[in-house]
């Protein structure tokens, strides 16, 4: 059973989980989670206790107290290794009163040793931002164990790497968005969080065929049909770059490996977009001003394998 604990008499608390495995401390991963809602912390340190990799959780309930007890002083995080960071993950709520989540992260992000940061909120719009700035995953409330189980599994492969490798310690500690996540071969904006129905459907974006702007909205077209996002196409544009993604008019965006034709007739250019497993091919204009890049990507390019 847990035992409870107070720090200099805030409302800070560690309590002491399972035996876990892995962890920089060899006992099971150290784990902070930060919320200004009761409900909210005691749902998730209940669900960190009851997963095996946790062998101890801290909880603090806005961001001051976070970095009062991330210090080098707390008995309760006495005998971590030199090298390690004080704990082995924060899980941090988005909105919170004076520093915000996002306020938080940039702090934990310039220690030295940064832990590992996963998201924890009923707020899907921040994603974004959140893997800018390095977080290794974003958790959307109300969170199930096995959704916990998956964000630890992302945590321990940082704290415990495999035996002859350095792990992606190095990324966190540089405050890098190019941290692991799950499955191997995603980056940070591999997934994009849509609002369904008032519930939050994460969305692969090697689905994605095309996207289309709408004012300060963007949709994205995929397979299955077409998903409305509180996000700019010119900032889709710059974080998809990587991924295959170009820009062909002021209102698409396309993934660059599903163009099958370059079509030039009487009133300019268009491209011609493979049709996915319910959909036909698709014909979608192409500017002035990004014909001459498109060319050049098309013909000089290699396209990137679909992920």
């Amino acid at each position: 059973m847990s035992t409870p604990y107070r720090i200099n008499g805030s409302r800070d608390r560690v309590e002491r989980a399972g035996s876990g495995a892995g962890g920089s401390d060899g006992g099971g991963l150290v784990v902070l989670v930060v919320d200004d809602e009761e409900p909210g912390i005691t749902t998730t340190r209940d669900m960190l206790n009851g997963n095996s990799r946790v062998g101890k959780v801290l909880t603090a309930f806005d961001a001051a107290e976070a970095l009062r007890l991330l210090r080098q002083d707390n008995p309760d995080l006495a005998g971590r290794p030199s090298d390690a960071p004080l704990v082995d993950a924060v899980f941090i709520d988005v909105a919170m009163p004076g520093l915000t989540g996002m306020d938080l992260a940039r702090v934990l992000f310039s220690f030295e040793n940064a832990p590992a940061l996963v998201f924890i909120t009923a707020h899907g719009e921040n994603a974004l931002e959140a893997f800018d700035l390095g977080a290794i995953d974003y958790v959307m409330k109300p969170a199930s164990p096995e959704r916990m189980e998956r964000a630890l599994r992302k945590v321990q492969r940082i704290s415990t790497p495999l035996e002859g490798s350095s792990g992606d310690r190095s990324a966190l500690n540089a405050g890098s968005t190019g941290a692991a996540l799950e499955p191997a071969g995603q980056d940070d904006h591999s997934v994009i969080p849509v609002e369904l129905g008032g519930t939050t459907r994460l969305v692969q974006r090697s689905q994605v065929r095309w996207v289309e702007a709408q004012g300060d909205y963007a949709r994205l077209h995929t397979d299955e049909g077409s998903h409305l996002v509180r996000i700019p196409l010119a900032q889709l544009e710059e974080k998809w770059a990587d991924a295959g993604f170009v820009r062909i008019h002021r209102s698409y965006l396309v993934s660059l490996n599903l163009i099958n034709e370059l079509r030039m007739s009487s009133s300019g250019y268009s491209v011609l977009i493979a049709g996915g497993q319910y959909r036909e091919t698709r014909e979608l204009p192409v500017s002035r001003r990004h014909t001459r890049e498109l060319k050049d990507r098309l013909v000089r390019s290699p396209r990137p394998p679909r992920e």
